[in-house]
């Protein structure tokens, strides 16, 4: 008999609550906002990092890329992998210093005890 409520309370402790589900989602979908903002603003400032090599001009711009996309293409394999190894390091380098400037997003924010709740 004592292993049978024993198994009822363990049942009910793995069984979340809607308001628990909801916690849950609501930090899931602000780490996925978080991760998603952090990788496009690195992509930008890839971007930002060709439109500067091209003189701020979209001409240059595209021929930047036109110059980097021949020489991609026209590298044999080891060159290739050596080229995609320093990528994700600037990659990583890159999103690590985002990370850290935006620190204090990577949570959202808490209302203060006694705030009055709107919505």
């Amino acid at each position: 008999m004592a292993t049978h409520s024993t198994q009822r309370t363990n049942r009910r402790r793995a069984r979340l609550t809607r308001r628990e589900w909801q916690n849950v989602l609501y930090f899931a979908l602000h780490g996925l906002g978080f991760v998603a903002s952090t990788l496009l603003i690195t992509w930008g400032l890839f971007f930002l990092f060709f439109l500067a090599i091209g003189g701020f001009s979209f001409d240059g711009l595209v021929h930047q890329l036109n110059n980097f996309t021949t020489r991609y293409i026209a590298a044999d394999p080891a060159r290739a992998g050596a080229f995609l190894n320093m990528f994700a390091i600037a990659h990583m380098i890159l999103s690590t210093a985002v990370v850290a400037l935006r620190a204090n997003r990577i949570l959202p924010p808490r209302a203060e005890e006694g705030a009055p709740r709107h919505g």
